[in-house]
């Protein structure tokens, strides 16, 4: 019921139809049918852009194709559908390949970009780096631990004409999107800024010179007057003009990197430049700082040297030789998505690797029915497929693993008219999304009407699986297991504070083993008054707060089993609450929300929506 298939599993389906369609053509020519023979593409990274683009003799890039696709497609008006094929190898890109609207197929008429016979094609918007040596300068291993002095090498970026490593941003909760910067990749895992306490650590939050109240009544000290640390780790770094911190300053669940404007060693004062952080410091919230050279102190770390481009790693594994690896190491490059289609429809890329770009990978806007099919997105800088508008878009059978910011972001519809937009996410696996930004970069976003995510398998990331805002989504048949491993108050599908977002159906999910800090994680949260979702058949095992609803009405939740969960189903009635924070929310915050969407049209979509007329009085 839950199985996610790999992206070679369906693999065969088009070329199977593609072979009949020829079949066919072939026929109708004789028989004086008028069709055109199809004319597909072959491109090789040792072919030549002056070729003719046959299997033969091939192209060389993805640019001479698709502009031979547009002469093809502009030659007749019988559109017919073809393959561009791509063969094995490394396509390094220093641009994204840009699709418009004259590149589109129809839908009798489709054009597949796909790897030839299931070789491995890599879109690579990244450098291989090679020629590691020992360090040897006395001034930078005095820096180094001592127990790191004989294990990291350097290389030389600016000797290989490398000299664009992207800047480092604030980035988290409640932030823009920011191309990242340049990151190393080392047996197809990113490697970890070098920084204290290491992975999987954190320090703690000591104090604040002064506070002031936070919304619930707790003491906050406020964002520009810094916060204290303990201990004297950081007498240690020589040079903190590039210094950056990460925490969750006041809750567990709004992250952000800040870069530090001043230490003050003596009395353990750390001050950030704006925008500082969030809502303010609190004690004993959790922090870290990276970016320091002497803080490379174990295998997987690395540290780059601005100045002097020179590149500092401590590779997880080397062979006996100094400086050779038994892996790949890779340093992205690209700031801009891999694949970019404006106005595209009827196009489908297939079978394809897409790395190291430190943008999205793809991007979609606009258009219909494309597809993004039976392919490894990894090591991203922000997110893995971002579509934005248009119909019917997909990504199926795709494995996104290991990026920035979420995996795949669905927007579409219109809420205005309740139209739906017909994206869906469907068989794909993600893995160790949300590796820079944490917080509410789902694997699965989804915002509008009528979305679908099926089917999928979503496991070990910081925050919640599936994020949607709008209406009609369908979240069905998604197996979601370790989740939220850094923050805490969240769900794995997760949603609130709007008493419009109606019509969805959460069905028929596997949710276990969830994680959680603080407050914990639930497997369905239903926060700040949402209202009306379907909860059924869903099964829970192992779940805090297996189905949690934050106040709203009119949710339905039945026939789903909860094994081992504490409780399975826990409610309140914040709604209610006297509070300023509560009271706020409701009556203003859901009263605006209302004021947004036509609401004669949703009373008549969503007629539960009556019973807010005692509350809120009746439309107009």
């Amino acid at each position: 019921m839950y199985k996610c298939y790999s992206r070679f599993e369906t693999g065969a389906t088009p070329v199977l139809r593609s072979n009949r369609l020829a079949i066919l053509m072939g026929v109708g020519l004789w028989l004086g049918f008028g069709f055109s023979l199809r004319a597909d593409f072959h491109v090789a990274p040792t072919g030549n852009d002056a070729n003719a683009g046959s299997k033969a003799k091939p192209f060389a890039t993805l640019e001479a194709a698709r502009d031979a696709a547009r002469r093809e497609i502009s030659r007749t008006t019988k559109r017919k559908p073809f393959t561009i094929w791509l063969h094995g190898g490394d396509y390094v890109r220093t641009n994204a390949l840009e699709l418009a609207a004259q590149d589109s197929g129809t839908p009798n008429a489709p054009i597949v970009w796909r790897a030839y016979k299931d070789e491995r094609v890599r879109l690579l918007g990244g450098r291989t780096l090679t020629g590691f040596q020992p360090v040897s300068d006395p001034t930078v291993l005095s820096r180094l631990d001592e127990s790191a002095r004989g294990h990291v090498v350097q290389i030389n970026l600016r000797a290989l004409g490398i000299t664009d490593y992207g800047e480092m941003k604030s980035r988290g909760f409640g932030r823009p999107t920011a191309v990242s910067h340049c990151e190393l990749f080392f047996d197809h895992r990113p490697m970890t800024l070098a920084r204290w306490p290491n992975e999987g650590e954190f320090t703690k939050i000591a104090g604040y010179p002064a506070g002031q109240k936070d919304e619930h009544g707790g003491q906050l000290g406020p964002l520009t007057n810094g916060f204290f640390y303990s201990g004297d780790r950081p007498r240690r770094w020589q040079n903190t003009s590039d210094l950056w911190a990460h925490g969750y300053w006041a809750y567990d669940w709004a992250n952000s990197y800040e870069k530090i404007a001043s230490i003050d060693l003596d009395q353990r004062l750390v001050k950030t430049l704006p925008p500082n952080g969030h809502y303010g410091f609190r004690k004993d919230q959790r922090i870290y700082f990276l970016n320091v050279l002497e803080e490379l102190d174990q295998p997987g770390e690395w540290f780059l040297d601005r100045k002097t481009g020179m590149l500092y790693f401590w590779p997880p594994a080397l062979n006996s030789e100094l400086g050779t690896r038994n892996s790949e190491t890779l340093l992205s490059l690209l700031n801009q998505p891999l694949l970019k289609l404006t106005g595209v429809s009827n196009v489908t890329f297939r079978g394809l690797t897409l790395e190291a770009t430190r943008a999205n990978a793809v991007e979609i806007k606009g258009g219909a029915s494309n597809r993004i099919a039976g392919s490894l997105i990894r090591n991203i800088g922000d997110s893995g497929v971002v579509i934005s508008g248009g119909f019917g878009h997909g990504v199926e059978a795709c494995d996104i693993f290991d990026t920035g910011d979420g995996g795949v972001d669905l927007n579409g519809g219109d809420r205005q008219t309740l139209t739906p937009g017909g994206h869906f996410v469907e068989n794909c696996h993600f893995q160790r999304q949300g590796r820079w930004s944490k917080c509410y970069v789902a694997a699965i976003h989804m915002a509008g009407v009528g979305m679908r995510a099926s089917h999928n398998l979503i496991h070990d990331h910081p925050h919640c699986a599936i994020l949607y805002w709008g209406n009609d989504h369908l979240m069905e048949f998604n197996e979601i297991h370790h989740i939220a491993l850094e923050t805490g108050d969240v769900g794995a599908i997760y949603t609130g504070r709007d008493y419009t977002f109606r019509g969805n159906k959460i069905r028929h999910n596997f949710i276990h083993h969830t994680g959680g800090v603080g407050m914990g994680s639930m497997g369905v949260y239903m926060d700040d008054c949402v209202s009306g979702t379907e909860v059924f058949g869903n099964v829970f095992y192992k779940v805090h707060w297996a189905m949690f609803i934050g106040g709203g009405r009119d949710h339905r939740v039945e026939n789903n089993p909860f094994v081992d969960c504490d409780p399975a189903v826990r409610m309140d009635g914040r709604g209610l609450d006297k509070s300023p924070v509560w009271h706020g929310m409701v009556d203003d915050t859901m009263r605006k929300r209302l004021a947004d969407v036509p609401l004669e049209l949703y009373r008549a979509r969503y007629p539960e929506m009556k019973s807010l007329d005692a509350h809120y009085g009746p439309p107009g």
